[in-house]
């Protein structure tokens, strides 16, 4: 795996919603860095943790949830090495109980596939559907790695850049949880 500075200079052969992401972040402005491992998707721990070397970043863990009754849906990034407790999360939200949303959900709110879901996906939810939760530990480290909507490419950026630029852009609001992982 290669590191390269911003968007492909080629897109051929890359997926509409992964040129969208380019597209978006440059458009903003957003310095970035990129590998791209198209013969190594990362969806095992694993390739993960080969791509958080050559990136100098971890990757977070994206999880794609909702609501017992499917009305609302949430998308929590966290980081990866942290085990996620269903419980837990559900008691910071107020909520009576959480599960993780099914693949059309994902394909229809965030236009992804499982093992490729992002923050940056919700450039596609234009309705605002998806509630944006981050864990705070995610937001003290100085870089945020994401996949660009398609898990064969991976990014890294500076965490100010997400709060700062990003997510008003998609004029999103996140809510900030602390989670220990623990039993």
């Amino acid at each position: 795996m290669e590191l390269y500075k911003g968007s492909p200079a080629d897109m051929s052969g890359r997926e509409d919603r992964e040129i969208r992401v380019y597209r978006f972040l440059d458009d903003l402005g957003v310095e970035y860095t990129r590998t791209d491992h198209p013969d190594r998707p990362a969806t095992t721990m694993e390739v993960c943790a080969e791509v958080d070397a050559v990136l100098g970043v971890r990757i977070c863990k994206n999880l794609f949830l909702c609501n017992r009754q499917k009305t609302n849906y949430y998308l929590l990034i966290m980081p990866g090495d942290k085990p996620f407790k269903t419980k837990e999360l559900s008691a910071q939200l107020g909520i009576s109980r959480l599960s993780f949303a099914d693949a059309q959900a994902m394909e229809e709110l965030l236009d992804v596939h499982p093992g490729s879901v992002s923050v940056l996906g919700l450039i596609n939810d234009t309705d605002h559907k998806i509630q944006l939760v981050i864990d705070e530990d995610v937001l003290k480290e100085e870089y945020f790695g994401c996949h660009p909507c398609e898990n064969t490419s991976s990014l890294k950026f500076k965490t100010s850049q997400l709060t700062e630029k990003i997510l008003p852009a998609l004029d999103r609001e996140l809510v900030t949880v602390t989670l220990i992982g623990g039993d």
